[in-house]
């Protein structure tokens, strides 16, 4: 009797065991489409910032002598 209770135990979890679903494999992530298009749009802009920062260090050096005179 033991031996028939231990059996249909070991079936149960075994069953259990077969029932689960095994785990999908993970898709290939594809490259990100907007990556390359917004490292154009900064190199685009990079000049325009430096051009910004020229001018107003240039009207920050024209304020600093016309204070000094």
């Amino acid at each position: 009797m033991n031996k028939l209770l231990a059996a249909l135990i070991a079936a149960t979890f075994s069953m259990g065991a077969f029932a689960q679903a095994a785990t999908p494999a993970t898709p290939a992530t594809p490259a990100p489409m907007a990556a390359p298009a917004a490292k154009k749009d900064m190199a685009a802009a990079e000049p325009m910032k430096k051009a910004k920062k020229a001018k107003k260090m240039k009207k920050a050096k024209k304020a600093m002598a016309d204070k000094a005179n």
